[in-house]
């Protein structure tokens, strides 16, 4: 049963964002309501700039310092907007629960469209990667990226995260059937119109069918242990879905779980969401439970 904070906190996104998102037409416009600051940053938590395989960032780290485990936490926006910043309140929440995370400031579209989010994220993971093992998250655009760095990391012979927590990922840029209809009215975010905006600036020319878009059609096997969390309301519902479906038919090792009620990106919302506490402290364990005997943060990187 969903919380009576979780019903007040999508009417909430709805009268607030559901219709500026939909007006958007341009990257600005979007950022402008994405990157409106509207919760805190988790005290306790430590946020210092860094660069990592080329590509600057942020790391974050719990101030008490004990029981880290390493994380590359790739933050969402639409692949148009956002940062390392503006997602404090997911990845410091996550640094609470034992994490030491580097978070990429990716390049972002439409100045810079698809394959550049990508190639910066394969740059972070290698260089990440080559001081210990780690594993990643992400939400919406970049749950998308951590799928995909997955299935580029096992293409290029780099290590593997040893398992990856995916918030709302979008999986499918070709199908508009299924939850994409279905919740269009219900999703308290976004509007079908202001997806198919968003995904014009992201491509640009390029084939959406590409598995480094669209992740559901490439092939998962081999793939870490992957958790899903989405909204049952959302219109990207079935991307976490059919993913899901897909990678236990691969034989990876999954766990889906379908939240009532709760809008988009609803992690945000820690410090008094319920649901966003649950999800957040399942996703922990789960990346914990996977994780190999002496995976603790370490190497000249997470200095």
């Amino acid at each position: 049963m969903a919380s009576l904070r979780a019903y007040l906190g999508t009417w909430m996104v709805r009268n607030k964002v559901r219709g500026p998102l939909a007006k958007a037409r341009d990257a600005a416009a979007f950022r402008r309501i994405f990157e409106a600051p509207a919760f805190l940053d988790p005290k306790g938590v430590t946020y210092e700039p860094g660069t990592v395989g080329g590509i600057r960032g942020e790391w974050v780290r719990p101030k008490s310092g004990a029981g880290q485990q390493r994380m590359l936490y790739i933050h969402g926006g639409g692949f148009i907007a956002c940062s390392p910043k503006t997602h404090r309140p997911v990845t410091g929440a996550l640094a609470l629960r034992g994490f030491s995370l580097f978070v990429p400031d990716y390049r972002l579209a439409p100045e810079n469209p698809f394959p550049a989010a990508v190639e910066d994220a394969v740059a972070v993971w290698q260089a990440f990667s080559a001081e210990g093992a780690a594993c990643v998250a992400g939400e919406s655009a970049g749950a998308n990226l951590a799928l995909v760095l997955i299935g580029e990391a096992r293409a290029r012979g780099l290590p593997m995260p040893w398992a990856a927590a995916l918030f709302s990922p979008a999986t499918d840029f070709v199908s508009e059937d299924g939850s994409r209809r279905s919740n269009a009215w219900r999703d308290a975010m976004f509007d079908p119109g202001a997806l198919a905006v968003i995904r014009t600036m992201y491509l640009g020319k390029a084939n959406p069918a590409d598995p480094r878009i669209s992740p559901i059609n490439a092939d998962p096997t081999g793939y870490p242990p992957l958790l899903f969390h989405v909204g049952e309301r959302e219109v990207l519902r079935d991307d976490s879905i059919r993913m899901a479906e897909r990678a236990r038919a691969a034989g990876v090792v999954t766990e889906l779980k379908v939240f009532p009620v709760v809008s988009h990106a609803w992690q945000f919302a820690a410090h008094v969401l319920p649901e966003a506490r649950t999800s957040l402290d399942e996703a922990a364990a789960f990346l914990k439970a996977h994780a190999p005997q002496g995976a603790a943060a370490s190497g000249s990187l997470s200095r």
